[in-house]
């Protein structure tokens, strides 16, 4: 009897644990438009296989249920009860499907809605090895092979280039779940730096959040793709039987987006985020064979994966109204996804072997139990501080026009709401430096505005008398700069000034003071500070290696760069003429060989003729002559050509040389100037300096940089490599280049430092 599950299943754990949660049914969270709600979408796609289960595991006809049989087994005995046929209905069954296929059924709607305002959450799930990981991530290396991650970013870039009218930000940030403990996969980047304090969920009424996570701002694909092939490498695997290379951590990805209007002028924006979670698989530890830490690791997995289920059957159940979310990291920090305001995917990956039927069960009853969890997505929409000032400004202009109709009516024409103008300011300090000298007794009283003008006007007046005693000190005395030593000394050693700079006395008949003013009131001029050299500021963001290489070429490497442009363009004259050596080589070869084919031609016909031999001599006429004659010539040349063609591969192969030393010369030089100037941290600098542990030129260029090739080099390499996959293919292989050359410059880095300690 077949187990139909398409309702809701018995209990099989416990909703209690070490925290508690709570839902409120229809609640929303402000800044949120109530929405409609709607079940979790769940798929299964299967790992391809040779040796597939046919006589267990069925598809439907519609792709959307999937049954399963198993044998009874006959030592029971004949009252055997065991189950042995299970159906399960999912939205969608994937076998043998491309990551092309997967991304359009599984993802593409959801990131595109998250563009509008919705909230989504894409979660893989499943045995260990059944290709989770490969579901979510792809192959990197491949860019046809790559999974529902780094399409979703694509996506999101491609539709914020269709939409203009939008001002769309995006950021990104990567956590890792790894034995209960959080970890950020980005803070290995050098503006981030380890957080002092350990990474806590916080919740507050805009939902959950991870405190000390870094969130990144990024304006390009390839940006977001270095971040994420940045965290990758970051990711903690291990190799057991049943998967060499196992996720022992989970993983989420977040894709934070904001949209601001570019012709309404609403204050409101709307902002969204896209979770894209990668489960570690639970596995059996006597099929793993999981021993010492990667056991260790295997029992936090399957904990938590225990809890997480208990979360969605607690959330199944319409009746319960305590979700136990706090249980363990992972159900926390995806409480706002699992039923809430969130469109929520889930993609169950499983084995279609027949040795693995068991753990298959097991993950197709965790899909249907989370079909029966409800979301309710709403729009995200928040206020602009900014746009609500300028409409208030708005508002404000209003209502001064209001009152100014309104004092008209009640004949006060002369108060005004409007800043002051420069007549009127002039008017104000008239008044009180009248009212200073006497000559006006008060000043009338018209509105708080002008209070505030006149206390203002106060003040200018008071620093211009200031400035006039100044002046007037200044014309009575000869003021000598403090900081000039050898006017001082002069002066006290005439006696004028003792050693503090005091004036000790006056020449006679003279009627002048002699004293010593500050460097700062010199008369007649400016104080001028004294030059300092200081160390050209570092940018925040280190200029793209094409550009700063393009201005090193033409500043500090223009030397090395034009012999290199000289010896390039020897060599390519070179290559030209060695080219058409050998194409004139192969003209002589081709009449060689027509020239041979005639000449035994005419010796086979004067063998048929009787006529090729007469008392032991050879008979030549005189074509056959004329055509051994040309063969020798013929021969000659090619001998002499061929000649030539090997002095010029010599000069080749010479001038090659030449341009890879100036090119690696080139490329050695550009190196320390790029590290010493944008990458190499500042407490490092002192190690490169004269004298220090670590000269410059010691790292491996191919470990730094793979630039140095001229543009004609680099779009070779460009067609031989990424265009055949396209050209949205160019920015996924930049990241993951940029980030291969990091990762292998600082592994030198360390392995130097280790040697200098050693």
């Amino acid at each position: 009897m077949a187990t139909m599950y398409t309702a809701r299943q018995p209990r099989v754990g416990s909703a209690g644990g070490f925290g508690c949660g709570s839902r409120v049914p229809g609640a929303s969270l402000p800044g949120e438009r109530m929405g409609t709600r709607k079940k979790v979408h769940a798929f299964v796609r299967v790992k391809p296989t040779d040796d597939f289960a046919h006589e267990m595991i069925r598809y439907g006809d519609d792709k959307r249920s999937i049954d399963i049989h198993l044998k009874k087994d006959i030592r029971r005995g004949v009252v055997n009860n065991q189950q042995t046929d299970w159906s399960f209905k999912l939205d969608g069954v994937l076998h043998d499907a491309s990551q092309d296929l997967v991304y359009e059924t599984v993802a593409k709607d959801v990131v595109s809605q998250a563009l509008d305002g919705y909230n989504g959450t894409i979660m893989c799930y499943g045995q260990t090895g059944a290709g989770k990981t490969y579901t979510m991530m792809g192959a990197t290396e491949n860019y046809k092979h790559r999974g529902i991650l780094p399409r979703a970013l694509q996506q999101v870039f491609r539709m914020i280039e269709e939409r203009p009218t939008h001002a769309i930000t995006v950021r990104v940030s990567y956590l890792e779940i790894y034995n209960e403990s959080l970890f950020d996969l980005l803070s290995t980047l050098p503006y981030v730096g380890p957080s002092v304090t350990p990474m806590t969920i916080v919740e507050n009424p805009q939902g959950v959040f991870i405190k000390g996570l870094s969130v990144h701002l990024t304006s390009q694909e390839e940006d977001a793709f270095s971040l994420l092939f940045e965290g990758e490498t970051n990711r903690i695997i291990a190799s057991h039987t049943m998967n060499k290379n196992s996720s022992r951590s989970h993983c989420i990805f977040t894709i934070y987006l904001e949209a601001h209007s570019r012709t309404l002028s609403e204050e409101k924006y709307i902002t969204s985020k896209i979770n894209l979670v990668d489960l570690a698989g639970s596995e059996r530890l006597g099929k793993s064979g999981s021993e010492g830490q990667v056991l260790k690791e295997a029992t936090y997995i399957n904990k938590s994966l225990s809890f997480l289920e208990q979360a969605i059957i607690a959330l199944g159940d319409q009746k319960r109204d305590h979700i136990p979310f706090r249980q363990c990291k992972l159900t926390h920090a995806l409480k706002d996804s699992l039923g809430g305001n969130c469109n929520m995917v889930l993609v169950t990956n499983i084995y279609g072997e027949a040795a693995q039927l068991e753990e298959t069960l097991s993950s197709l009853r965790f899909a249907s139990r989370m079909k029966l969890v409800t979301t309710e997505p709403a729009i995200n929409e928040k206020y602009d501080a900014e746009r609500m000032v300028k409409n208030l400004e708005k508002e404000l202009a209003l209502l001064k026009q209001e009152l100014a109709i309104h004092d008209s009516l009640t004949n006060r024409t002369f108060v005004t709401y409007d800043p002051m103008d420069e007549i009127q300011i002039a008017e104000i300090n008239s008044q009180v430096r009248r009212y200073l000298e006497g000559t006006l007794d008060e000043i009338d009283i018209i509105s708080l505005r002008q209070i505030k003008e006149v206390f203002n006007q106060f003040r200018v007046v008071l620093s211009q008398q200031e400035q006039e005693v100044e002046s007037t000190l200044r014309r009575k005395y000869t003021l000598i700069d403090r900081n000039d030593f050898a006017a001082i000394s002069a002066i006290q050693k005439a006696g004028l000034v003792d050693v503090d700079g005091h004036l000790v006395g006056e020449p006679e008949g003279q009627n002048f003071g002699l004293g010593v003013a500050p460097f700062s009131t010199k008369p007649g001029k400016k104080a001028k500070s004294k030059k300092t050299f200081k160390e050209p500021l570092r940018p925040d963001t280190p200029p793209s290696k094409p550009v700063a290489f393009e201005e090193f070429k033409n500043e500090q490497g223009s030397e090395i760069n034009r012999i290199f442009k000289e010896n390039k363009s020897i060599l390519n004259e070179r290559r030209k003429r060695a080219s058409e050596t050998t194409q004139h080589i192969n003209a002589i070869k081709r009449e060689i060989d027509v020239t041979k084919e005639a000449l035994n031609f005419q010796k086979s016909l004067w063998e048929k003729q009787g006529k090729y031999e007469n008392k032991g001599l050879m008979i030549i006429d005189e074509e056959e002559f004329l055509l051994i004659l040309k063969l020798k010539d013929l021969k000659k040349q090619y001998r002499s050509e061929y000649q030539d063609l090997r002095d010029l591969r010599a000069e080749i192969q010479y001038c090659q040389h030449l341009v890879d030393q100036c090119r690696h010369r080139l490329l050695m030089e550009f190196d320390i100037w790029y590290n010493e100037s944008f990458v190499i941290p500042e407490d490092m600098q002192m190690a490169l300096k004269p004298g220090g542990s670590i000269r410059p030129g010691m790292v491996p260029v191919n470990r730094i940089v793979s630039l140095g090739e001229d543009d004609q080099d680099k779009f070779s390499q460009l067609q031989q490599r990424v265009l055949p996959e396209g050209p949205d293919s160019i920015s996924f292989y930049n990241a993951k280049v940029k980030i291969e050359q990091k990762h292998n410059y600082l592994k030198t880095m360390m392995g130097l430092q280790q040697a200098h300690r050693k």
